[in-house]
């Protein structure tokens, strides 16, 4: 009957945890080594409103000049963001240009390579299947 009781879910409040224990964890949370998610299951704190209310009361960071997710953008904001996706898009336009014109560039120096090693050595190096040839491979295939 003990056992039962010892694992049964203990709700806590905010004011169950020691001012130095939110203290640490703050202190983490704002050096990096920890998320709010992290803190939670490191520490064992239920909830992660919790860690934000601490963080709210206790942390450094300026809750009052943060400005809100949910404002809405103004036009020339909206305007702005466009003009630099526009030129982010330009440049990997320009870059994905290159990459396909160097491609091309190797493709025809492999061929110029392969067509000089076929003249300098007298060997096919190139597979010259016919029509003909792949059609019966399907058909032996499909006969399986």
């Amino acid at each position: 009957m003990q056992d039962n009781q010892e694992n049964q879910y203990v709700k806590r409040k905010q004011s169950d945890y020691p001012l130095s224990l939110k203290l640490e964890i703050i202190q983490e949370i704002e050096r990096g080594k920890l998320s709010t998610r992290g803190a939670m299951v490191k520490y064992g704190v239920q909830s992660r409103a919790t860690i934000i209310a601490w963080l709210r009361k206790y942390g450094n960071f300026n809750w009052e000049n943060q400005t809100p997710s949910y404002m809405p953008k103004t036009p020339e904001q909206k305007l702005l963001e466009m003009e630099l996706k526009i030129k982010l898009l330009e440049k990997q336009k320009a870059f994905l240009e290159h990459q396909v014109e160097q491609a091309d560039k190797k493709a025809m120096i492999f061929d110029m390579m392969i067509n000089l090693a076929e003249k300098e050595y007298n060997i096919p190096i190139r597979k010259n299947s016919s029509p003909e040839q792949s059609t019966n491979i399907d058909q032996k295939k499909k006969k399986r």
